[in-house]
């Protein structure tokens, strides 16, 4: 039996696309559904690439549409410098190939989903927030139903990482931060994996180019997939590799003893020049804080082995497990 029931909630993206495949190949994740967001792109890019990864890595897996625009703002630009005009770095996406796509919008395949499947569901949530958010106030009990939430996103400040977007803001957060705070605030096991830990974590050149060379179709799809996002991370942040995010948070999943966290609850700002912050409170912190106090705990991942989750990505693409 598989260990981890995951809905995959996802703005693809090709750092989605590569912990997309990384899911489907680990035998410890049992995939239930796919749940596309804006965020990387526009809605309609986003489920078409779900559909697409879904369909060629893990058929049978429904696909479920959800939110075009935030709770309260209008919908971000597409990132076509960092993800390609199609959103998976500029590769061709072959047709005929596409997973169902399911008659009910994401935040009730959410709901109907955690309902069928009583504390066992995991959400890996990847984009911006509002799919979760919507489905929290749809269905409030649902937060008693999941297993746990694991996020890719914010930034805490741990070694001076800031945002990735504004000085403050790490982009998925940013994407919808009333949802973001939402989320975070209710009363489910929350887990946040940020820039703190994935800007640590950096997939070289030579390391990608070794995934291509013993991982098989799936390591090529990683190699054409990444040569778009490599320049851009070559020439934004001078790395000879990338940044792993999304692969981050599935890591997690599979192996939160890679990770050292740190437990308190979360606030997001929602407005101001700072929009889009995550400020957590430490539980270790004694002084009061009324708009943190009232609030469940998460854990903040502050550090990470590196070597470990690099080699468990590794081993899953390479069937060496």
């Amino acid at each position: 039996m598989s260990k981890h029931k995951v809905i995959y909630d996802t703005d693809p993206g090709v750092d989605d696309a590569m912990a997309l495949v990384f899911q489907a190949r680990h035998p410890d994740i049992e995939l239930l559904g796919l749940t596309s967001v804006f965020g990387n792109a526009t809605i309609e890019t986003t489920t078409r690439n779900a559909r697409f990864l879904a369909g060629r890595f893990a058929p049978g897996v429904p696909v479920a549409q959800g939110a075009a625009a935030p709770l309260k703002r209008a919908a971000p630009e597409p990132l076509a410098w960092i993800h390609g005009d199609n959103g998976l770095g500029n590769i061709a996406i072959e047709a005929g190939v596409e997973a169902a796509l399911d008659a009910r919008p994401a935040h009730r395949f959410i709901i109907d989903t955690v309902r069928a499947h009583p504390g066992e569901v995991t959400l890996i949530a990847v984009g911006p927030l509002t799919n979760l958010a919507l489905a929290l106030a749809d269905d409030p009990q649902i937060a008693s139903l999941v297993k746990q939430v694991v996020i890719m996103g914010g930034a805490f400040g741990t070694d001076g990482v800031l945002g990735n977007v504004t000085p403050a803001a790490e982009a998925n957060i940013l994407g919808d931060p009333d949802a973001a705070d939402m989320v975070l605030g209710a009363p489910w096991p929350v887990a946040i994996v940020g820039l703190d830990v994935t800007q640590r974590t950096i997939m070289s050149r030579d390391y990608l180019a070794s995934l291509r060379d013993r991982g098989g179709a799936a390591g090529q799809f990683v190699w054409d997939v990444s040569r778009h996002y490599e320049a851009f991370h070559e020439q934004s942040a001078q790395l000879r590799g990338i940044y792993v995010h999304d692969s981050s948070a599935v890591t997690y999943v599979l192996a939160p003893h890679l990770y050292t966290t740190r437990n308190g609850p979360v606030r997001v700002l929602t407005d101001g020049i700072a929009v889009g912050q995550t400020i957590q409170k430490p539980s270790t912190m004694p002084v009061p804080a009324p708009d943190w106090d009232s609030r469940p705990e998460c854990k903040v991942c502050v550090d990470v082995d590196v070597p470990g989750m690099l080699a468990l990505y590794e081993r899953t693409l390479c069937g060496t497990l």
